[in-house]
Formats: C-alpha cells, structure tokens, sequence
C-alpha cells in the first residue's frame, strides 16, 4: 500500500512539474507570484490538474444494510432522495491548484527549458564553513541534544517488555536508561561564493511599469544563481545623476526627478567589489538596468572605460538590461554593442515588456559564466 501511495504522489508531481513547464512562460511574467515566495519555497497556481478524490457510484448499499435472513440474495439498495432545494449549476468549474515548488526545482525547470548551461565557477580559492552533521544516537549526551521520539520509544518498549504498560491508561515515564541522544561532528565544507550588485536607473523616466519588469527579472536571475552557488549575496546600487547603495525594498520603491549619469553607479559598483569581493574567492555578476538614456557622450565614454579597465576584468560576467521606456532615448545600449559586443564577459538584453523577460534571462545566463 505504501508503495502504491508513493508511485501515485511521484506520478502527481511528475504531472505539476510538467504543467509549470508547460506554462513557465506564463509564470515568468507574473509579479504576482513573488508575494508567495518564502525562503525554500514558492507556491505556483497550477491550472487544468483534476484534484484526485474519492467518488461515490451511482447506487449504494449492500452487505449490512436493511433485514435478511441467512441465504437471501445480496441486492443492491437504492439511493435515497436528498432534500435540499435551489437549482443546479451547469458545467464543471475549472480546478486551479496551488502548488508549493522548492527554489532549487523552479531553477532546474528554468533550466531545461531555456536550455542554460551550468555556471562554470571562476577561481580556485573557496571559503570554507563549517556545518554540524547529526550521525547518529548515543546513551549518553547533553540534554540540548536529546531525541525524544527515541526516548520514548525506549520507554514504551521497556514497559512493554515488563508488563506495566496499561493501554487504558496509556501513561509513558521515561527513566534514566531510556534516554536517547544525537551524535554530530563538525564538517568542513568548501563553499564557491557569488554575488549580485544589481544597478537601476530612478530617475524619472523609469516609472512603475519598468522597475516591475526589473523587479521580476531580478527574482529569477537570483533563483537561477542561488542553485548555482552555495552561497549567494545581493547589494543594490540606485542612481539618477548620483548613485548610492540601498536596500531591496528602497531598490525597487524609489523615484527620483534627477538627470542621469550612469558611471556614477559604475564608479559605485567599482569601489564595492574592490573593497568586500576579492576576484580571487568571489564570483562577481552586476546587472544593470536603465531605458538608455545617458547625461552626454562623455558620460558614456567614461562608463565604457570603467567597464574596460575595472569591472570586467574582476567580475564573471556583466549584464546590461535595457528597459523600454516612452522617454528614454536607447542609446546606451547601441554605444555598449558598439565598443564592447564582442566581450566575453558582457551580456545585452533589451526587454521591451513583461513578456520579453523569458528571453532575456537566456540572453543573461546563456553564456554559463
């Protein structure tokens, strides 16, 4: 029976995961979704999945129900009539079924289905933790670590053995020789690190609809990478004329009606890898997004030579992704193929709606950087 229940629940998450792939596109889309996101899992609302249930037949009764005598011929009794009152709908409602999907499974989907190589970790130094690896029960131990379920279940096989156990009265009194306890021993674990800087233009031509776009591009770029890299990090750069450094909710929130300089969030993003993220130990992905428009030519020359000569030759990849924007101009983008698309390291993408945001993340991940 217990096998029958796990063919059946691997065969009903087979079907989820195939409707999430059948529908990824969708999801992508959606900045609903990410309200629902927690730390390990995110819930999905999966449509046209038939819930299983149990289904009374057309007739019931039998064995059991009604008089009989000895010998008399089993029958089938009839259903009674119900009594309730109001008319009946017509058709079958549709099932829409949330699912809760680890992260690490989101990113394995994302990954078949934009057929995204994996990360090719730059570097041999790595950062080692330590972690407690529980290996076993012991008789003996700190009352911190002890099992009770084991216990327990010491207990009650004691007093089985014995004779004291009442089921009427099913009392369990663990003693001193019942007492069961973890065992651990601390590990060390290499651990390639990564972090993201993400990079966003606040000033008034980037209004709700683009910071929504950035918003849920950098939720699956994090998913991916996060599967990728053990430990992953995220600082957060804002910038009109000026930049500054931020947290996620201020990122994504803030709205400014200044010009724009865009290598003041270069120059930003330049002085917090060289102070906090060594290039040796750390894999190193800024992402930028704006709707291309800059302050002068000169500006743009100077983030071109910021990107040549600082930022590309510490990070595994950067990323440019330009917003549609009704008052921006799009010319940064142009400027960046023109001098640097040919770069190894260098990403471009223009998203121009929600729905480009499933060819961009390939455009960003495709590389396997």
């Amino acid at each position: 029976m217990g096998l029958r229940i796990d063919q059946d629940h691997t065969r009903f998450k087979a079907i989820v995961r195939g409707k999430i792939k059948q529908n990824l596109r969708k999801y992508v889309q959606q900045g609903e979704m990410l309200g629902k996101k927690g730390k390990e899992f995110i819930s999905i609302p999966v449509p046209f999945i038939d819930v299983p249930r149990f289904k009374h037949g057309s007739r019931q009764g039998g064995v059991g129900q009604g008089d009989g005598d000895p010998g008399d011929q089993i029958g089938q009794g009839q259903p009674q009539p119900g009594d309730g009152s109001g008319k009946a709908g017509e058709g079958e409602g549709q099932h829409v079924l949330e699912v809760d999907i680890s992260l690490d499974e989101l990113a394995q989907i994302l990954s078949e289905e934009l057929q995204l190589p994996n990360i090719e970790n730059k570097g041999n130094d790595k950062i080692v933790t330590s972690r407690i690896k529980y290996t076993g029960i012991n008789t003996i131990g700190p009352q911190s670590l002890r099992h009770f379920k084991r216990t327990f279940k010491e207990a009650l096989k004691r007093q089985i053995a014995t004779g004291t156990y009442d089921p009427s009265n099913p009392v369990i009194i663990p003693r001193k020789q019942d007492q069961r306890y973890r065992t651990y021993r601390m590990e060390s674990l290499p651990q390639t690190n990564a972090v993201i800087i993400y990079m966003m233009d606040v000033s008034g031509s980037m209004g709700d609809e683009q910071k929504e776009i950035v918003r849920i591009e950098s939720f699956w770029l994090d998913t991916w990478l996060r599967n990728q890299y053990k430990g992953l990090e995220t600082r957060f750069i804002i910038h009109d004329a000026v930049a500054r450094e931020v947290d996620r909710d201020t990122f994504f929130h803030t709205r400014e009606s200044g010009g724009t300089m865009i290598s003041s969030a270069y120059k930003l993003c330049r002085d917090i890898i060289k102070a906090d993220y060594p290039a040796a130990s750390w894999n190193i992905y800024p992402f930028h997004f704006s709707d291309g428009d800059n302050w002068s030519a000169d500006d743009t020359r100077t983030c071109i030579e910021l990107l040549k000569t600082d930022i590309l030759t510490d990070v595994n990849q950067f990323a440019y992704g330009q917003v549609e924007s009704p008052y921006g101009s799009g010319q940064f983008i142009k400027d960046l193929r023109e001098h640097l698309g040919d770069h190894a390291k260098v990403a471009l993408s223009e998203v121009t709606d929600k729905d480009a945001i499933y060819g961009s993340i390939k455009d960003f991940l495709g590389k396997g950087r």
